[in-house]
C-alpha cells in the first residue's frame, strides 16, 4: 500500500492544509483534471463528451458529513435537478436505448442528512427514497457510495429499505474492510447491484486490511462471488490485475459485455478506458463536480502513487 497514504488522508481532514492547497493559484486548473467543475453548467459538456465516446457516466455532486439540515436539503435539490440534466444529456446522444441506463448518479448518505444527529439516518433514508422515485421517472440509475466504516451499518440498512421499492438500487462495497466478503455474500443473495472498490478512507487495522496484498486478495474473493451469480457486478478499479481477473472470471462464468461493467474515475487512465470500450466492454466513468472537491481529491491521491505523481507533475508543468 502507498506509504504516503496515512499522511495524505490526514491532510484530507486538515483545514490548514486545505487552505494551503486551495489557495495555490494553479490548483484550480489542476483539479479540473479530476473534477468536472463546480457547477452543473461545467459538468454538462464533460458528461456529453464521455457519452459520445461510448462510455456511461456516474455523477457525484461532491459533499459529505453534512451537519446542517439546510445544506442537506440543498444537496437533495441539486440531485433532483441533476437527474433531469443527465436524462436530457443522454437523450441528445443518438443510439439504441439500452436496458442498462447509461447515466447514473452516485450519492453519499452523509450528504443527504445521515450525520444530522439521532434523526439523521431516517432523514437520509427519506431523501434517498425521494431521489430514487425521481430517478425512475428519468430512467437514471442510483448508486449509494461507501464512506468510512462508522456509516456502513446505517448505509446498508437504508439501501435495504429502499430496495423494497427500487430493486435496481446499487451500493458500493469497499474490500479493504474485513467484513467485505461476508457482506458481499449477503448482498449478492439479495440480488443487490454492487460497485466493488478497494476503499478510500483511513481506517483502523481492527476493521480494515492495511496491506495492499490483503486488500487485493479480498477484492478477488468478492469479485468471484459477484461474477458467479446472476446480479450485475460493477468492477470499480484501475488496477490492471483486477481488470484482468474480472475478464477471466467473466469468461469462466459465461458472462458477456452488458451483464457487468467496469468503472473508472474521471481523469484517470483515459487510454485504458477507451481501450476497454473499443473492445466492446461496458465502462462507466465516475464524474465528480461541486465546490467540495478537496476531500475527494485527497482520497484519490492517497489511493495510488500514480495519482499523486500525476498531480505533482501537473503542478510542475504550470
Amino acid at each position: 500500500m502507498n506509504p504516503l497514504r496515512p499522511a495524505i488522508l490526514a491532510a484530507a481532514g486538515s483545514s490548514r492544509m486545505k487552505d494551503a492547497i486551495t489557495k495555490v493559484p494553479v490548483t484550480a486548473a489542476v483539479v479540473r483534471r479530476f473534477v468536472a467543475g463546480e457547477t452543473r453548467a461545467e459538468l454538462a459538456p464533460v458528461a456529453r463528451e464521455l457519452l459520445k465516446s461510448g462510455r456511461s457516466v456516474s455523477v457525484d455532486f461532491l459533499g459529505e458529513y453534512t451537519t446542517d439540515r439546510a445544506q442537506a436539503d440543498a444537496a437533495v435539490a441539486e440531485y433532483l435537478s441533476l437527474l433531469d440534466a443527465l436524462a436530457e444529456a443522454d437523450q441528445e446522444i443518438p443510439g439504441v436505448p439500452s436496458v442498462v441506463p447509461r447515466v447514473e448518479v452516485s450519492l453519499k448518505l452523509s450528504a443527504l442528512g445521515q450525520s444530522l444527529g439521532q434523526d439523521g439516518p431516517a432523514i437520509a433514508a427519506e431523501n434517498l427514497h425521494k431521489l430514487c422515485a425521481k430517478a425512475v421517472e428519468r430512467h437514471v440509475w442510483v448508486t449509494v457510495d461507501a464512506e468510512d466504516h462508522t456509516t456502513t451499518a446505517d448505509t446498508l440498512e437504508a439501501v435495504a429499505q429502499a430496495r423494497a421499492e427500487f430493486p435496481w438500487l446499487a451500493v458500493a462495497l469497499q474490500t479493504y474492510l474485513r467484513t467485505a466478503e461476508d457482506t458481499v455474500r449477503d448482498l449478492a443473495t439479495d440480488g443487490t447491484r454492487i460497485r466493488l472498490c478497494k476503499g478510500a478512507y483511513q481506517e483502523p487495522a481492527t476493521v480494515a486490511y492495511q496491506r495492499r496484498a490483503d486488500v487485493d486478495a479480498s477484492y478477488l474473493r468478492c469479485l468471484a462471488v459477484l461474477m458467479s451469480g446472476g446480479w450485475y457486478p460493477m468492477i470499480a478499479s484501475h488496477d490492471p490485475a483486477m481488470i484482468a481477473a474480472a475478464l477471466t472470471l467473466a469468461t469462466e462464468n459465461n458472462r458477456v459485455p452488458g451483464d457487468y461493467e467496469f468503472q473508472m474515475l474521471y481523469g484517470i487512465r483515459d487510454p485504458e478506458q477507451r481501450r476497454l470500450v473499443d473492445e466492446g466492454h461496458a465502462l462507466r466513468v465516475y464524474i465528480p463536480y461541486g465546490t467540495q472537491w478537496y476531500g475527494y481529491l485527497m482520497r484519490r491521491l492517497a489511493e495510488r502513487p500514480a495519482n499523486l505523481g500525476f498531480f505533482l507533475r501537473a503542478l510542475s508543468e504550470r
